[in-house]
């Protein structure tokens, strides 16, 4: 067994950590466990009290080749060793043009590339919508339903969810315009819906009509600068975009000289079984938003595209004291690396069959799972009240969560209505340690039943 509880969860001094953390940070940041780490190594997490815990969470998707990679822990400590900081936009440094040309090889599209480093992945979709804006001197920006991409104004303004992203922040951006996602299981609308899933390919032309008649007829595609979108949707929900939408989006994108965005900040590397989403769907974007699994644990995001639309920011129009740190640059080096030969992206794969197989009969076994979906190993299950009415089941969510945690798995949920369980394990985790997650998981399915 890899997991090891000396404790209750959350330990004592967890719990002493928490009183002072209500004392001294502000409630805003929010907690998928009240466990506080000491140390990680691959898929494991040691908290404060010694417990030895299983992540199936890889801090919301970042430390896609585990924590702490001794590669990338290496790269870090050299980098250190010789300085941290000089701020590219005062004396520039080798290693920020080495992964720019690195992200401008590995990204989809058969031109010429360019790229541009940011912290996080807010940043890196608030700089894309300027330079789409910039390319195309024009304003609007479409985005879809149940979309997240960040918490600064122009990428919130872009997440669709409301509570808690939105709720009291306003306003918002203008000329931000929202589209339906081909969202099977909930199609037609938002909300609960009593009728069957309809079939991907219907749900597709529909919400490609809707599509079509929001940019011709209510912006214009002489007003329309960009659309983003999400190829898997992450925080709404591991929804997969097809590959017959994905297809539509980029011919009427062409057609029409809109910017198309592909945000892969979440599904990016290795994430769905190829080193981007858009691969498995065949789209090649004009410009492509990366961060989480790009550091390896280290923050960095990036921008890569087209070079003529990277181009149009006049100098200086870009950038920012921090940006393509050279430590972080490093550690995304070294996390290259890591994919390079191919092996990591075929253990992946197999991850995901795993994975998809598990939960597959899961959804047979428990009336609770109203559908399966995702892609690769960016796979989730919805939890509903009952099949017929596919009421969320948000709370079901919380006790599941709150069950694996206390038995030494972190989950984590997502989803519009919260009532998704999401899984983000690392690609590098060994079997016998996904076997004793699911048996986790599948024990808090039973607890938690109908």
């Amino acid at each position: 067994m890899s997991i090891k509880l000396r404790t209750e969860i959350p330990g004592p001094h967890s719990c002493e950590l928490m009183a002072a953390r209500q004392h001294h940070v502000p409630r805003g940041p929010f907690h998928v466990t009240p466990i506080f780490a000491k140390s990680a190594k691959n898929s494991m997490i040691e908290d404060v009290d010694g417990n030895l815990l299983l992540d199936f969470a890889s801090g919301i998707g970042v430390n896609n080749v585990g924590h702490c990679h001794e590669a990338v822990v290496a790269a870090v400590r050299n980098q250190a060793q010789n300085f941290m900081h000089v701020a590219f936009n005062v004396t520039p440094y080798e290693n920020y043009i080495a992964l720019c040309k690195r992200l401008n090889a590995l990204t989809p599209g058969d031109f010429p590339k360019k790229t541009f480093l940011a912290n996080s992945g807010a940043e890196a979709v608030e700089n894309a919508i300027k330079l789409a804006r910039a390319y195309t001197k024009k304003q609007a920006v479409v985005c879809f339903d149940h979309a997240f991409h960040g918490r600064t104004y122009m990428a919130m303004t872009l997440t669709s969810k409301a509570k808690p992203y939105k709720i009291d922040f306003g306003p918002f951006n203008p000329e931000v315009f929202r589209t339906p996602f081909p969202y099977p299981y909930r199609w037609p609308g938002n909300g609960a819906s009593a009728q069957p899933v309809m079939d991907q390919q219907a749900v597709d032309e529909q919400c490609f009509a809707a599509f079509k008649d929001l940019v011709i007829n209510r912006i214009t595609p002489g007003d329309c600068a960009a659309v983003i979108v999400e190829p898997v949707l992450g925080e709404g929900g591991f929804i997969p975009m097809s590959r017959n939408f994905a297809g539509m989006l980029r011919d009427f994108c062409t057609e029409n000289k809109i910017v198309l965005i592909a945000d892969e900040i979440q599904s990016g590397f290795g994430r769905t079984g190829s080193l981007f989403a858009c691969e498995a769907l065949d789209l090649v974007p004009d410009l492509m938003t990366m961060a989480k699994g790009l550091g390896g644990g280290m923050p960095i995001s990036a921008v890569t595209g087209r070079a003529d639309i990277m181009d149009a920011a006049c100098e200086g129009g870009i950038g920012g004291t921090f940006g393509g740190s050279p430590v972080s640059c490093a550690a995304a080096l070294a996390v290259c690396d890591l994919f390079e030969n191919g092996d990591l992206l075929k253990g992946a794969r197999r991850l995901g069959f795993r994975i998809q197989e598990t939960l597959l009969a899961w959804e047979k076994k428990y009336a609770a799972i109203g559908n399966v979906r995702g892609l690769g190993t960016m796979m989730g299950f919805e939890l509903v009240k009952d099949r017929t009415t596919k009421e969320p089941w948000a709370d079901g969510a919380k006790h599941l969560t709150k069950f694996c945690y206390e038995r030494g798995l972190i989950i984590m949920t997502a989803g519009t209505y919260g009532n998704v369980v999401r899984l983000l394990m690392p690609l590098t985790i060994s079997d016998d340690e996904l076997n004793e997650g699911f048996e986790i998981l599948e024990a808090g399915l039973e607890f938690i039943k109908l």
